[in-house]
């Protein structure tokens, strides 16, 4: 649906333009798990702010502008839903501290010369990286993705403007009974564990948008099958936080295990020895993590850009 018609529909339009601080790159396709959509070079991509649907597009002309649209009932609920965005795409992130620092380190500093514009891919939602992070655990990626849009299409709402989807909320999954995320492949305690972690945010009891990130994890973390990675990915994900680093990621077991043991690609670290290796990063981890996986001083193929866990 053309901008003209979605303002014919009565909602609200709202335009922005930004000049990125740093480099930057928006994501060139489609999301796995449906939600972002990407035609002509435009992403888009269904968001709902207190309830509210908003419909927020994206486009990069060029290296230093990045063009943003949202329509909505409210105005206020269309800003807010571009503000989301621009975190997502970290569009106004300042890397260049980071740059700066590291840009010379033996290992991520190759990458972060070539790659200025890398950022982790963020979610608009933090509860939307709590609950992605709960499906991937123990299984591989593409099967987790699977999940996800089995959940999108069965939970998540729809616009009949465009057919886009969202993630389902915290409401919508805490009403969920175990047994229809475990039909659509999640099973046994994740199920649970998605479900106790969405009742406690949809109750208020855990706010993932408090900055006091810190007591929502300690609360998070008491629930059984909320581990250190999970709590992290929401972190890193969901919550912008760079010092972040899910250490008992396999790629970065595998990664160390790697590294430390000088180039055997079936050497496996703990997740103790994951922190360690990346403690000269502090501030950085989670950012130096995704530098480090692409680094061209790993043999080719033998370490893979973080995808799903091995733990919780």
């Amino acid at each position: 649906m053309t901008a003209d018609a979605l303002r014919r529909e009565g909602l609200v339009e709202v335009r922005q333009e930004v000049t990125p601080r740093w480099p930057v790159r928006l994501p060139s396709g489609s999301a796995p798990d449906g939600v972002l959509r990407v035609r002509g070079g435009v992403r888009e991509r269904l968001v709902h702010v207190d309830g509210v649907p908003v419909i927020v597009r994206a486009a990069q002309p060029a290296s230093d502008r990045v063009l943003f649209g949202a329509w909505a009932p409210e105005r206020a609920a269309a800003e807010e839903g571009i503000g989301r965005m621009r975190f997502a795409f970290g569009v106004d992130d300042d890397l260049r501290p980071f740059y700066e620092r590291f840009r010379f380190d033996p290992l991520i500093g190759p990458s972060v010369r070539a790659r200025p514009h890398l950022r982790v891919f963020r979610r608009p939602e933090p509860f939307e990286a709590l609950a992605w992070a709960v499906t991937e655990q123990l299984i591989d990626y593409p099967r987790a993705a699977a999940i996800q849009r089995a959940m999108v299409r069965r939970l998540g709402p729809r616009c009949p403007r465009t057919g886009l989807r969202d993630v389902p909320s915290a409401a919508k999954v805490a009403g969920t009974a175990p047994a229809l995320l475990e039909s659509m492949d999640l099973k046994g305690t994740r199920a649970m564990a998605l479900m106790r972690a969405a009742r406690e945010v949809a109750a208020g009891r855990v706010d993932l948008r408090d900055p006091d990130h810190e007591r929502g994890w300690r609360r998070l973390r008491a629930i059984p099958g909320i581990g250190s990675w999970t709590q992290e990915i929401l972190a890193l994900h969901g919550q912008g936080r760079y010092d972040q680093l899910p250490a008992g990621d396999l790629s970065f077991i595998k990664l160390v295990g790697y590294l430390r043991s000088g180039g055997d690609p079936r050497e496996r670290a703990t997740e103790a020895e994951v922190r360690e290796f990346f403690a000269p990063y502090e501030g950085w981890a989670g950012l130096a993590g995704a530098h480090a996986v692409r680094s061209p001083v790993l043999a080719a193929g033998r370490c893979s850009p973080p995808a799903a866990s091995q733990a919780a």
